[in-house]
């Protein structure tokens, strides 16, 4: 048990198992301020920006955009970034030819919650936290207090109940991951988890790795 806490402390520190690219420096409790820095458009020609705040995995500047709206109590989800982002990351990401911007869309009030802490961490811990609550989903969604037991984990990537607590109590960060999921709905037609968008091409579910290697190759030779 002692070694299956610490290999969970270090995926979220370093982020080991998915690995990114942090946007901004330290560990601000709140999440960052919005802002167009470049745009993918979706199948129909509306551009998707793409936002100064938003955490990306892989570089930047990378041709391809793959934005994934996501809920964190999601089981299909949870799929996604355990079976097949590893193999995007392999083949697309670490390669620099695609980027995956991961967008907060929330199911449920527990997933605001988990979203909350998961922003709490800061951009450098952002991803390795998804990792891991996506890991022990079954574990801490199905509890019978599971802000405690995200709260023990996000205290194994170094966060505090102090730290925990302020980020679960500050409204802006809260309002934040309720407004992803709003302009989601409104802007891009997103109904449901995970939902995703390749340089504007949508893709719905978790798809085998065999979809998502089409889409990003027809997106990348587009």
């Amino acid at each position: 048990m002692r070694r299956i806490l610490l290999i969970i402390a270090a995926v979220i520190v370093v982020a080991g198992g998915i690995g990114y690219t942090a946007m901004t420096r330290g560990a601000p409790p709140v999440l960052a301020a919005a802002g167009t820095a470049s745009t993918t458009k979706t199948s129909g020609g509306t551009k998707i920006p793409i936002l100064d705040g938003d955490i990306v995995l892989g570089d930047r500047s990378a041709p391809v955009t793959i934005v994934e709206y996501a809920s964190l109590t999601c089981p299909h989800c949870a799929d996604f970034t355990k079976n097949t982002l590893p193999d995007v990351k392999k083949n697309w990401i670490d390669t620099g030819k695609a980027k995956l911007v991961f967008r907060d869309y929330p199911l449920d009030a527990v997933a605001v919650k988990a979203a909350v802490i998961a922003h709490c961490g800061g951009p450098e811990r952002f991803f390795g936290f998804v990792e891991v609550f996506f890991a022990s989903q079954t574990s801490w969604a199905q509890a019978s207090d599971p802000v405690a037991a995200l709260t023990r984990l996000a205290k194994l990537g170094g966060l505090s109940d102090t730290q925990v607590n302020a980020c679960l109590a500050d409204e802006k960060a809260t309002n934040a991951v309720i407004a992803s999921r709003l302009a989601a709905e409104k802007q891009y037609d997103v109904s449901s988890t995970p939902t995703f968008f390749i340089n504007g091409q949508r893709l719905v579910g978790d798809q085998p790795y065999s979809e998502f290697d089409s889409a990003l190759a027809a997106a990348s030779a587009s």
